[in-house]
């Protein structure tokens, strides 16, 4: 297996994108949505790449000082690799240089894996917004990293 690569994301990701949201979420954003975010000024994609193939990426907001974590999505083929780890480490090594000193992003209540690994990365739970997910109406666990 070839080495995977940590680069920003391009619009020509957009598609394994899409596909990866259908793989990885209940309630996955729609190709338009991601193609729509990408053109954001303010938007960042860091994706993983595999053989010319995503397999991973995560989205973040650039507003003012913050980062607002939108997405992260990693293959499920390609799971407990480190992956997830590796791009939000580049998103927050990004953002630093953009200037951005603190972060939040919400997680879904029940998903102590992810929950996990933002704790490792310095995020602590804050709040929680009930019933955040329209599929399934599992509370979202709000979370900051403060700089």
């Amino acid at each position: 297996m070839d080495e995977i690569l940590i680069r920003l994301g391009t619009a020509a990701d957009v598609d394994d994108m899409a596909d990866l949201e259908q793989r990885c979420f209940d309630d996955p954003w729609s190709e338009q949505a991601l193609a729509e975010d990408m053109e954001n000024p303010r938007c960042l994609y860091v994706v993983a790449e595999l053989d010319g193939r995503v397999v991973g990426y995560v989205g973040f907001w650039a507003i003012v000082d913050e980062g607002h974590i939108n997405n992260v999505a990693v293959s499920p083929d390609f799971r407990r690799r480190r992956i997830g780890a590796a791009l939000i480490e580049e998103a927050l090594r990004l953002g630093t240089e953009l200037g951005l000193v603190n972060y939040t992003l919400e997680v879904r209540a029940g998903n102590e894996a992810a929950i996990g690994l933002y704790e490792k990365f310095g995020f602590e739970a804050v709040g929680v917004r009930p019933h955040y997910y329209e599929v399934g109406g599992e509370d979202a666990v709000i979370m900051w990293r403060f700089g």
